[in-house]
């Protein structure tokens, strides 16, 4: 065989196996990618001692808020599981927790992990009683620092509280270093508060730093303001179609 016979197949047996790399090398790219599809969410319910004063509940009636705040977190776990189960581009990946006040900072009553739609239940069941003060920071850093090491590509901090901070650093101090760690990660970092029987502008320092405030003075509120801050922030993200090439 020829010396330029022989560099020939030395060149093809080479392409081949750069050839070869590329395509592993895509294929696990196009895993990774869809390895972090969907939404990792962590729900702060608040159990604090004001939460069994009463509202307008849907009937008009007086009612605990902690007993239209369980009804209005058993609303949330629904959409999630329309969302996993049946979305118009096919089923998503969630990954939730639940965490309440606990102290001086917050415990996961649900584990955060993949959402499990057969389990809705779960989630309202064994609320506590609402005893405690109200460390939202620190919540806030235990409930964020959680979403923060998903692999999911947006990932979300839902606040669902009656009062200010009470116990431990403000949520406008904690918030900047949750977003300084979502900044060094390069990862998509949202949280919104929904200001139930308070004044929303109480949450003005954090809406000033990028998060989602609403309020809601009883029951139906309540539910209309957390329909839309699921739906178009956090399953939907106020997504534009994707555009078709012509």
């Amino acid at each position: 065989m020829s010396i330029g016979a022989k560099l020939i197949m030395k060149a093809t047996k080479l392409l081949t196996i750069l050839m070869a790399v590329g395509l592993m090398i895509s294929g696990g790219h196009r895993a990774a990618a869809a390895d972090s599809e969907g939404v990792a969410l962590a729900i702060i319910y608040d159990n604090s001692g004001s939460m069994k004063q009463s509202v307008r509940d849907g009937k008009g009636k007086m009612s605990p808020k902690y007993v239209i705040a369980s009804r209005a977190l058993a609303a949330i776990v629904q959409q999630l599981q329309t969302f996993a189960t049946n979305s118009a581009t096919g089923s998503r990946k969630i990954e939730a927790g639940l965490f309440v006040f606990n102290g001086k900072g917050a415990r996961e009553l649900v584990p955060f992990g993949p959402f499990d739609p057969q389990s809705v239940q779960g989630w309202t069941n064994n609320l506590p009683m609402p005893t405690t003060g109200t460390p939202l920071g620190n919540a806030l850093t235990k409930a964020g620092q959680t979403v923060l090491k998903s692999k999911l590509a947006r990932k979300h901090v839902l606040v669902i509280t009656d009062g200010v901070n009470t116990v431990g650093p403000d949520p406008s101090v904690t918030m900047p270093r949750l977003k300084e760690q979502a900044a060094q990660k390069q990862a998509a970092f949202s949280v919104h508060f929904v200001a139930f029987d308070v004044d929303a502008k109480v949450f003005e320092p954090v809406k000033k730093l990028g998060a989602t405030v609403v309020g809601a003075a009883d029951e139906k509120q309540l539910n209309t303001q957390l329909e839309f801050i699921l739906q178009r922030k956090i399953l939907l993200e106020d997504e534009e179609p994707p555009v078709k090439k012509k």
